[in-house]
């Protein structure tokens, strides 16, 4: 398959994809396409940004074509990309195809899903837990659903979304065809792969691990303190779109105040935020109206913004794996991008899990930062050194020291000491102190003396 006109598509279908520009595949595609129209079920793996969206969205719109009585349901793990999704393949569904669609996502009017549902849409593109939502008011039947999509399933997985997938997959017939697409790999991706799919043809596209070549990577090894100088002075050189990455939700907003205090173009991007206020600052991105998009890992998973030229880690990901799709939102589609990334010393051991997991054989990097030594016990670590001790200091000098530290603390204080470090107050008339033992007013002599009268 070296064009799309190679394929056996309906017509209607063939003069979308001609009229979008679509002329040459990528290499998922060439390979995944072909056995998905024979109904075949797929496996696949591949770097981001290499046309996964398009490979399923062919496949799924072919056969909704050529099937009338059949649907489609294809769940992402993120509003953002549900949205995306439909909108790729609303921009292939010419009028004359009749194939009304619905995207069901969280965050959005219900009422308006539900106007949706009641024109019995085809074609039906959601989240797993609005999914469920609709699900269990029986207001979504999934009991014509022939073509299942599984995008993003790695990311669904990590989302803790398991429980919701395989609610869903109860609802869909038994006989029907899926196509599962993960960016990586892990364990428990191939154990539901095992369960739910029937005789998966296995395609893998280059290295999960490694991002595109076409990214030019650059790391700056930065203390915290002045890490927000060093990035105001990058944005300031660096010209494009820039998505900058940051660790939390609450991180996000305080560096738009500052960036805007500064007088650069962002906003920001997070899970705290409404759906529809999320939707309004992406459109502005794509748009070019703010030059600046921060966001936590919201955005590092199928956000395909081909203006994105700069990606900025100002925090490192949790997870190695992140590291790889959040660089992957530049230089997608065949374009060049570049990834700087900050690394502080606390930053050490991530960003060495990270070079581990793209170059397993490559030296570590980040080797010159000093450890702290403020905490716990090793606060008096010089005085326990191993190996030459001709720079630990004996016990005399440090019994010295400690009696013109005492001294002091006499003079300061009132106390008195015996060498070392047994303190001893002075005596009771300097603090005004009794001995109620002996006192004949103290309390527990009267209540003593009051008992034995009483027995007398």
């Amino acid at each position: 398959m070296e064009t799309f006109t190679d394929l056996n598509l309906n017509q209607s279908l063939m003069q979308s994809i001609t009229r979008m520009q679509f002329k040459v595949p990528t290499p998922i595609q060439a390979q995944a396409i072909p056995p998905a129209l024979l109904g075949k079920d797929i496996l696949g793996t591949a770097q981001t940004g290499t046309g996964k969206t398009l490979c399923y969205g062919i496949a799924c719109l072919n056969k909704l074509l050529t099937d009338k009585s059949s649907g489609a349901l294809i769940v992402c793990p993120t509003r953002e990309l549900a949205v995306q999704v439909g909108e790729v393949l609303q921009g292939l569904i010419e009028p004359r195809m009749y194939i009304k669609s619905a995207t069901l996502i969280g965050g959005e009017s219900m009422q308006k899903q539900l106007r949706q549902l009641r024109k019995r849409p085809r074609l039906i593109i959601g989240t797993p837990g609005r999914l469920n939502d609709h699900l269990q008011r029986k207001s979504l039947r999934l009991n014509e659903t022939y073509f299942l999509v599984l995008d993003e399933t790695d990311r669904m997985l990590d989302m803790g979304f398991t429980p919701q997938i395989e609610q869903i997959l109860k609802f869909v017939p038994k006989r029907h065809q899926t196509l599962l697409f993960s960016a990586t790999l892990p364990q428990n991706i191939v154990r539901i792969a095992e369960r739910y799919l029937n005789e998966p043809i296995r395609i893998r596209v280059g290295s999960t691990t490694t991002p595109i070549t076409k990214i030019k990577q650059e790391t700056m090894q930065v203390s915290e303190g002045d890490k927000y100088n060093l990035l105001l002075d990058q944005l300031h050189s660096r010209k494009g779109s820039i998505l900058l990455f940051v660790k939390t939700k609450r991180n996000a907003d305080k560096m738009v105040d500052r960036l805007r205090n500064d007088g650069h173009s962002c906003d920001c991007m997070h899970g705290n935020l409404r759906q529809s206020k999320r939707q309004r600052t992406l459109i502005a991105f794509r748009a070019e109206k703010i030059r600046i998009l921060v966001s936590t890992e919201l955005a590092a998973r199928g956000l395909d913004v081909p203006s994105i030229q700069h990606v900025i880690n100002y925090h490192l990901p949790q997870v190695p794996e992140d590291f790889i799709h959040r660089i992957g939102r530049t230089a997608r589609a065949g374009a060049e991008g570049c990834a700087l990334t900050f690394i502080t010393p606390n930053d050490r051991q991530m960003w060495n899990e990270i070079q581990r997991l793209i170059n397993p054989d490559a030296k570590q990097e980040v080797n010159t930062f000093k450890k702290s030594n403020h905490r716990g016990k090793r606060r008096f670590s010089r005085f326990r050194r191993r190996g030459n001790n001709e720079n630990k200091p004996s016990n005399e000098n440090y019994f010295d020291r400690s009696k013109k530290f005492n001294k002091k603390r006499k003079k300061k204080f009132g106390f008195k000491s015996d060498g070392f470090n047994n303190d001893k107050p002075r005596g009771k008339k300097r603090f005004g102190f009794q001995n109620r033992r002996k006192s004949k007013n103290s309390f527990k002599f009267k209540k003593q003396r009051h008992n034995r009268r009483g027995k007398k």
